[in-house]
């Protein structure tokens, strides 16, 4: 038997496809369950302020197709001190909620391992386009900003070859370069730039478009991850050691909305029922996964050891692909 009666959900940090999903799976869950759910809004931040509502049945119907999150999100830098952690709890407590289902990226999951500390039973879900949690080869919204990415590079390259430019394209990645290598490869770019295997070399990215000139291409097609480098003066450069036009264009907050594909709706709906069916097998301070493709929880110190020791074996592969 069960002892969860009742169960807050929160979206955190960057907003992403799929969020949605995991969050109707939640609610439909639990309630199926005969557990009552209250929504969050804002994150962390909601939970220090206690803005809530509670959800039913009726609040996440017809939410899959919508991007973004219905719970709102934010990234709370009170949530940081121990007094606003301590405040969050005693709202949970107060309120007679036995456990935080929290969906998010990094940052979310190191804002469960210190409520942990508080007594709070926190499961979290990973939700974050730059697919920058090591425990689970997936995250929500990855394939919709993938997906979001390469269709847009697929226009610029049709204005390219009409005009015989050069395009800089920049896609969101700060710290994990998975979206620029993705719907870089997808695109066929003829040079790509992540954060894992960038040393610097721009001589080789320019004798890579010179070579193409020269064998009779007239357009070019570089991408690059967020604050790699310089996209504008990338593109500058290479304007003048080739004479060939270049045009930067930064995709922005494009990959993060709009209506999440298929697998992102799935993943999301998968995880947040598998959250809930964690919470009622008692179990405490889970991270939801998924490896080879099967739906696992790490403990949630486990899944921040990973995070802070693991190479990726599957972004390593991927990255080796960029050398051949």
């Amino acid at each position: 038997m069960s002892d969860i009666r009742k169960i807050a959900v929160l979206t955190s940090g960057g907003d992403a496809p799929g969020m949605n999903s995991a969050v109707r799976a939640v609610v439909v869950s639990a309630i199926n369950s005969g557990i009552e759910i209250v929504g969050v809004m804002r994150g962390y931040e909601g939970l220090i302020d206690w803005e809530t509502q509670p959800l039913g049945l009726a609040d996440v119907r017809n939410i899959n197709n919508q991007g973004g999150t219905i719970l709102f999100t934010s990234r709370s830098e009170r949530f940081l001190q121990k007094k606003y952690r301590e405040q969050a709890a005693k709202n949970l407590r107060d309120h007679d909620v036995d456990a935080l289902v929290a969906i998010g990226g990094d940052g979310t999951l190191r804002g469960a391992i210190a409520f942990q500390n508080e007594g709070i039973n926190t499961i979290c879900i990973p939700g974050t386009i730059d697919r920058d949690v090591a425990c689970s080869e997936y995250t929500l919204g990855f394939d919709t900003a993938a997906n979001t990415a390469m269709e847009a590079i697929d226009r610029i390259r049709d204005s390219s070859v009409s005009h015989g430019r050069c395009s800089v394209v920049e896609v969101m990645g700060r710290k994990r370069g998975y979206i620029a290598l993705w719907a870089g490869m997808a695109t066929s770019a003829d040079a790509i730039i992540i954060p894992e295997k960038w040393d610097g070399d721009y001589d080789s990215i320019i004798d890579t478009i010179k070579a193409k000139h020269a064998d009779g291409r007239n357009s070019y097609l570089v991408v690059v991850a967020e604050g790699v480098t310089d996209a504008p003066e990338l593109a500058q450069m290479i304007l003048d050691k080739t004479g060939i036009e270049s045009r930067v264009s930064v995709l922005g907050y494009i990959q993060r909305g709009g209506q999440p594909t298929a697998k992102d709706r799935m993943y999301g709906s998968l995880m947040g029922a598998y959250a809930v069916d964690v919470l009622k097998k008692n179990k405490a301070n889970r991270m939801i996964a998924i490896k080879n493709d099967i739906l696992i929880d790490y403990d949630i110190k486990e899944a921040i050891d990973i995070q802070n020791n693991q190479i990726d074996s599957f972004q390593y592969e991927l990255s080796k692909l960029l050398a051949e």
